[in-house]
């Protein structure tokens, strides 16, 4: 995963968190920054299969569920599995494709199950969506519903890599491919393990109460129109589960909350709109509530 995404290590513990969690992932950021790539090598890393979904405005929700066929020879109907029938699906500019097409995701999101023509299919375990998404400003993109939204675990900006990173890049001329290297060091069952791992770890009444805390400000703080839904909360506690569990703890600390709060809350904030008229992001939001709630003792 470092080979992927080289200089910007605080992301790759973002992400490989997110998934011995069993979350879903939003990677928002301007093109060419890494993020397909990231999921690619996400995918190498536990030996997974890759569902690749590139998101347009004609896109339809069975481009994504599959489609149900019927084989005259034999009289049967046979289901053919889309693209989410895999360990990590790669939903590409998530975005760019209409409200109708991104709610096809929430099912599958949510229940890891997809319905069609009435019959339920499981999708394989473990199962991830890492959907990509290019800021909202940028033609052809619509903005995500908030519903939507909540159903990510986190969201991470991966930015441009530092600079002795990119001056690599350039002196290979783009003909080095970051994922040649990368070799599994996982299988899908010892993901199933680690995530059983990860969901036995310790959370003090403390850390719950910060959790809580946080919560809460996020829903009065006066320049939020929508706060943090308790789903935001499940998440940011078990995604802290994870980060302590990939740091060698058995144990969740405050610090795993603090770190990590801007990535698991921001994103399903909905501002006043002056605050928005007034440049305030939700990521200076959360980041000012972070520092302000104290941790209960």
């Amino acid at each position: 995963m470092t080979q992927a995404l080289p200089g910007r290590p605080d992301s790759v513990r973002t992400i490989l968190a997110t998934f011995l969690a069993q979350g879903h992932l939003l990677l928002h950021d301007v093109p060419g920054v890494g993020k397909t790539t990231v999921a690619k090598a996400l995918a190498a890393s536990v030996s997974g299969t890759l569902g690749r979904i590139q998101f347009t405005p004609d896109l339809l929700p069975s481009d994504l569920t599959g489609v149900t066929i019927y084989r005259q020879e034999t009289g049967t109907f046979e289901f053919h599995p889309g693209p989410l029938f895999a360990t990590v699906v790669i939903g590409d500019e998530i975005n760019r494709a209409s409200p109708k097409t991104q709610s096809a995701l929430l099912e599958c999101m949510a229940e890891r199950q997809v319905t069609v023509d009435g019959t339920t299919h499981r999708l394989p375990e473990p199962f991830m969506v890492i959907a990509t998404q290019n800021p909202v400003e940028m033609d052809g993109t619509y903005r995500l519903p908030e519903a939507q939204q909540d159903r990510f675990m986190a969201r991470v900006s991966l930015g441009y890599p530092p600079d002795e990173d990119e001056l690599s890049m350039l002196a290979t001329g783009g003909f080095h491919d970051p994922l040649s290297g990368i070799e599994a060091v996982m299988r899908p069952e010892d993901v199933q393990a680690a995530g059983a791992a990860v969901r036995h770890v310790f959370v003090s009444d403390e850390a719950l109460r910060y959790v809580l805390a946080v919560l809460r400000a996020t829903r009065e703080h006066p320049g939020v129109q929508l706060g943090a839904s308790p789903r935001a909360g499940l998440h940011l506690v078990a995604l802290a589960k994870a980060l302590a569990y990939l740091d060698g703890r058995d144990h969740v600390l405050p610090d795993d909350v603090q770190t990590l709060g801007v990535s698991v809350l921001a994103h399903r904030l909905t501002l006043t709109r002056s605050a928005r008229v007034e440049g305030t992001a939700a990521e200076d939001v959360v980041a000012e509530i972070l520092t302000r709630v104290p941790v209960h003792s």
